[in-house]
């Protein structure tokens, strides 16, 4: 069979493990039944799987996990329509099917030599915790590291031990981090810490961060909800952050993965951009000339 037609043919997986995150978000752990499947399956931060729930239908899902930690594939998964909801009723030992990895990634390797910002919002913490997790992972080749994570409250913050871990006391990187809603524990840890936390959305980090950040020799990852961007790009221009050092992911747009449904085209007739293959990840100066890609 062709390599081609090898893309459109989920391959059996099965679930490892499950974890609540939040009430309506759940972590997977899933490993492909093939061996030598598995052991061939790589991916880089930023990319993404279609995930079938047979008799029901298949989504789009981050993986959030960087290659350079061992252990098995992980989704994160938020319960929003049909396919998620079936989701979120499986449990360890059920199979589903495994398309990918597809789209392209984070530019971890270009970004060697420099510091590091990640901006997310909410779920946006899913595909941007690759990088993070990357770059850790080879700390001795980048600069700086900061994240500046936006959540409601605590109950829903995601991976709660890796972007607190700071607070701790464990180093390799800065967390600041904006919640939005009453909440005492962050309340707490906003008197304890008052130049990380702060109540608010994401982007009043920014004035939090600027002691640390040092846009001549940074880039700047953003991932979150559609709204979030125009502002935290604002704040990046307003900071001269360069235009193409700064990259995004678009990948709520898409559905079947191979660019063959249109579901994802963003863009006019003069410039026609698929999400789930010449992205998800996009550079800033790139979708400055793709009518609504933000």
């Amino acid at each position: 069979m062709m390599l081609q037609e090898e893309q459109f043919i989920p391959k059996p997986a099965e679930i490892l493990e499950v974890n609540d995150m939040t009430s309506i978000e759940k972590l997977f752990r899933l490993k492909l039944m093939d061996e030598e499947l598995e052991r061939s399956f790589n991916y880089m931060p930023g990319q993404f799987v279609q995930v079938s729930v047979y008799g029901v239908g298949e989504a789009t899902i981050s993986i959030c996990k960087s290659k350079t930690r061992p252990g098995p594939l992980e989704l994160l998964v938020r319960r929003v329509g049909r396919v998620t909801n079936a989701l979120h009723r499986l449990k360890e030992g059920d199979i589903v099917g495994i398309r990918g990895p597809f789209g392209n990634w984070f530019p971890v390797d270009e970004m060697e030599g420099h510091d590091v910002l990640i901006i997310a919002g909410g779920l946006g913490i899913a595909p941007v915790r690759g990088v993070l997790q990357h770059v850790l992972d080879n700390r001795g080749k980048y600069g700086e590291v900061n994240l500046l994570y936006g959540v409601k409250g605590y109950e829903e913050t995601l991976f709660k031990d890796e972007v607190l871990s700071p607070f701790r006391g464990e180093s390799g990187f800065r967390s600041f981090i904006s919640f939005e809603k009453d909440d005492e524990f962050y309340e707490n840890l906003m008197k304890k810490y008052p130049k990380f936390v702060k109540k608010g959305v994401v982007t009043v980090l920014f004035d939090l961060a600027d002691s640390y950040i040092d846009p001549s020799n940074s880039y700047a990852i953003v991932a979150g909800p559609p709204v979030m961007y125009k502002f935290v790009l604002k704040e990046l221009e307003k900071r001269n952050f360069p235009a193409d050092r700064v990259y995004v992911t678009l990948e709520r747009r898409m559905r079947c993965g191979v660019g063959k449904c249109g579901h994802c085209i963003i863009g006019g007739a003069s410039s026609i951009a698929y999400v789930c293959k010449d992205g998800p990840v996009f550079s800033y100066f790139d979708i400055l000339s793709i009518r609504g890609a933000i």
